[in-house]
């Protein structure tokens, strides 16, 4: 129905905002304060120990080096299905994609310019008998669906065992995530 032409737009930018608030469900509060409501927080962002950088951007994505776990400042290690479970490897996941989000917002500014976290690849350092790198996973995907809600934070997944990581550590995940 049309409104008065000065009215129009407005209205129309009004429910433009009204539909973006309703699609981010959990993100009425700022990605930053619902980390700490979470209890979580950011590590400081860690130099490339190589020739790369932590994050490229290309138009309205993001791309992330992979991101090993650290807790209170130092690496966590271990392989999975020899000398750490699947929960401590869980916890791991979720330190590894709190240290990727550093780097992001390191790149963007605000994690409230998250749009969508497109896909998240993550890598579990297992022996070859061990069978449940999705169930490891999960503590990266948990994560960014409690930090950004279900419509900002539901992802395109791998969970790939591999042999070894980088300096001994049970996860490396990465991410592509699309900002405003």
């Amino acid at each position: 129905r049309r409104v008065h032409g000065d009215i129009d737009p407005i209205l129309s930018m009004f429910c433009r905002a009204a539909r973006c608030l309703r699609l981010q469900g959990a993100r009425g509060v700022h990605v930053e304060a619902r980390i700490q409501q979470l209890g979580l927080h950011l590590p400081p962002v860690a130099p490339p120990k190589g020739n790369y950088i932590s994050t490229r951007r290309t138009g309205n994505l993001v791309f992330t080096a992979g991101h090993l776990p650290l807790a209170n400042g130092a690496l966590q290690k271990g392989k999975v299905g020899e000398d750490t479970d699947i929960d401590a490897a869980y916890v791991a996941a979720a330190n590894a994609v709190l240290s990727a989000l550093a780097s992001l917002k390191a790149e963007i500014g605000d994690l409230d310019k998250v749009k969508s976290v497109i896909k998240l690849v993550g890598f579990v350092n297992c022996t070859s008998s061990f069978v449940d790198q999705p169930k490891v996973i999960n503590g990266a995907s948990d994560t960014l669906v409690k930090v950004f809600g279900e419509a900002v934070g539901v992802h395109a997944r791998s969970a790939v065992g591999v042999v070894s990581l980088p300096l001994g550590v049970p996860v490396e995940v990465e991410l592509i995530v699309e900002v405003n």
